[in-house]
């Protein structure tokens, strides 16, 4: 099921560093070059000063959103980036598909609690999704419900970052 899931980088999509919005569309398109049937793709996503996640499903023209601060979907230059990105791409590989990309905003996602955890919540959203077998995110985080993280859950994700960093770099 891995195989499924594909991740942009960070430091190629971001709003800091990361060029000019079509540079970061054309960084979108390429990365989506090699899709396979089904793929979604993950684009952990920070505006500067908050971290949101973007997931575009190619198959479908659809594009999910996800902010744990629970605010509507995003509008201006990051929902440009991705649209752009997704014509550029259909250009490449020559889809001819003139139906628009649909946005849809998970409302259902669990909601960070605190004004510093946005980057561990994205974090924790893509484990989610990753070890779903099914990559149901969607039905599971479409309506506004329950659906939360506890601290227990959160500091899962903090520990494995922590291991990581430690076996990678030190």
């Amino acid at each position: 099921m891995l195989e499924m899931v594909g991740f942009m980088n960070t430091s190629d999509i971001g709003a800091i560093g990361s060029g000019n919005p079509i540079e970061r569309s054309r960084e979108i398109a390429n990365r989506m070059k090699n899709a396979k049937r089904g793929q979604i793709f993950l684009l952990p996503y920070n505006s500067g000063c908050h971290w949101m996640l973007t997931i575009i499903k190619l198959d479908e023209d659809t594009v999910y959103f996800m902010d744990p601060l629970k605010r509507r979907l995003i509008t201006g230059e990051w929902k440009n980036i991705v649209d752009n990105g997704i014509k550029i791409h259909n250009a490449q590989v020559k889809n001819q598909s003139r139906k628009a990309t649909t946005w849809k905003n998970c409302a259902g996602i669990p909601e960070q609690w605190t004004d510093k955890d946005c980057g561990y919540f994205i974090m924790r959203y893509m484990k989610d999704i990753v070890e779903d077998k099914n990559l149901d995110f969607f039905s599971k985080w479409e309506r506004r419900g329950k659906a939360a993280y506890t601290q227990q859950h959160i500091d899962e994700v903090r520990t494995e970052w922590a291991k990581f960093v430690v076996k990678t770099y030190m």
